[in-house]
């Protein structure tokens, strides 16, 4: 058994086509001294702590016990969409790694994923994941290329600290767009810090303008389902969504003034206390308090606020895929592994009890509340399996299970989704730099440029 590697591997966005891979040979299955295969998988992005680790070098025994011909080398991974292309093609990356289900297609569409269909028919997981996630990873030959191992709805995450200090019960947290505005303000007044704060940067402004325009019953694209779509950037929804974040910012004062956060900042931020709400995925609990060193007992969780006539959750997650360049002996090996580490415990409860235990007594979290990848039924069963080592406040984020069931998921945009998210930062920047920034011409402008993306 090797230690995790400290090596990060940078994602980023797909800048190569699948040419550019043509070149590169199909790796030849790697062998340590000792003769056994060496797979290069994916751990966790830089500064998760020493918990983490110990609970991975844990399940990595258990694996290496149940299949000693594979050598298990944990390789520090973030997902980063700009320099993925770079790091596959030079042959940086992992043998085993995750992506996010918006890049999939993009990955798909530039033969940069291994098609794992019979090994998923194999193992008799095709017909018992939820229909909508697994067409994220099935490109338009009909085969599949990824195992997707979690996903999640959109969420409200706040800070019970300073909602008490505003005078707001944090059992009790705002159930539409109007409340969080005031609640923003009131913890601005009570405390100085942003009541309210928005990603902006790095595709991720408009992933949640994308987001909450969903969550207002509007759509930023239309699939036309033959592999192209409409841009409908240009609607009541976003307007309203972005007509939120001026009025946060320019009437209330309680924005902030940092302007230029994405996933991991706000996040960080967040964690240190200075965000009073955010929205963003329904998972990042686990790594608001592993990468983040945030204190569980100021979290708080609960749904976005749902408005219009066609509501939804912008749904997402990532899924499990295995490098297009390496050889069937290591491909094999991939897909031990992924059945091990990320999908038999959400099906099977001896691995489920294992994996709980395992995190459990390395301080890692258990419980977090996720979409679940395969039946509800069968989510709700593995809950019960795991319950004796459930460690995160689940109280504190009943608002979100509570109500979740009760939203429509929605998927996110499927042609050209980070091209479209980059254009749709700057929307959002504008709006949350210019006071006097034309909604109107600013939306219309986008929808036109979308629109020319989504042509070429």
């Amino acid at each position: 058994m090797k230690s995790p590697k400290k090596a990060l591997v940078a994602g980023i966005a797909v800048l190569a086509t699948a040419g550019a891979l043509a070149g590169c040979s199909a790796n030849d299955a790697d062998s340590g001294s000792d003769g056994r295969l060496e797979l290069r998988v994916a751990t966790f992005p830089p500064g998760a702590d020493a918990a983490a680790y110990d609970a991975f070098a844990a399940q990595e025994k258990q694996f290496e016990k149940e299949h000693p011909d594979i050598d298990i080398i944990g390789v520090e991974y973030e997902w980063e969409g700009p320099t993925f292309a770079v790091q596959l093609a030079g042959g940086s990356l992992p043998d085993v790694f995750t992506v996010p289900f918006t890049d999939s297609k993009t990955l798909l569409e530039n033969g940069q994923l291994m098609d794992v269909t019979d090994a998923i028919d194999e193992l008799g997981y095709t017909d018992k994941f939820n229909p909508i996630i697994l067409e994220g990873v099935t490109g338009d030959d009909g085969k599949i290329y990824g195992f997707p191992r979690q996903a999640y709805a959109a969420a409200l995450h706040y800070n019970r600290d300073l909602f008490e200090q505003a005078g707001l019960d944090p059992d009790d947290p705002p159930q539409t767009w109007d409340e969080i505005r005031e609640a923003a303000k009131a913890i601005t007044d009570a405390t100085g810090k942003a009541g309210y704060a928005q990603m902006a940067i790095n595709n991720t402004g408009g992933w949640q303008l994308t987001s909450q325009t969903v969550a207002r019953g509007g759509r930023t694209q239309t699939d036309n389902g033959d592999g192209t779509a409409e841009s409908t950037i240009d609607n009541d929804a976003t307007k309203a969504a972005l007509q939120f974040l001026h009025d946060v910012k320019w009437e209330d004062g309680a924005f902030g003034s940092k302007v230029d956060l994405d996933w991991g900042t706000i996040n960080q931020e967040f964690a240190a206390g200075n965000i009073g709400m955010y929205t963003s995925g329904s998972d990042i609990y686990t790594a608001l308090v592993r990468d983040f060193g945030m204190d569980s007992e100021i979290y708080g969780m609960t749904v976005v606020p749902m408005e219009g006539d066609d509501p939804g959750t912008l749904g997402g997650g990532d899924i499990a895929v295995i490098s297009p360049t390496v050889d069937d002996a290591t491909k094999d090996a991939a897909v031990t592994w992924i059945d091990w580490y990320y999908m038999q415990k959400l099906m099977d409860e001896d691995a489920a009890v294992q994996d709980a235990k395992t995190l459990d007594e390395s301080g890692q979290a258990v419980g977090t509340p996720l979409l679940p990848v395969l039946s509800r039924e069968l989510y709700d069963e593995s809950q019960v399996w795991i319950a004796d080592y459930i460690n995160v406040p689940v109280d504190q984020m009943k608002p979100f299970s509570d109500r979740i069931w009760d939203q429509t998921p929605v998927g996110e945009p499927k042609v050209k989704t980070q091209e479209v998210y980059a254009l749709l930062d700057a929307v959002v920047q504008t709006v949350l730099t210019q006071q006097d920034a034309d909604i109107d011409a600013l939306l219309a402008q986008a929808q036109t440029d979308a629109q020319a993306k989504l042509d070429e």
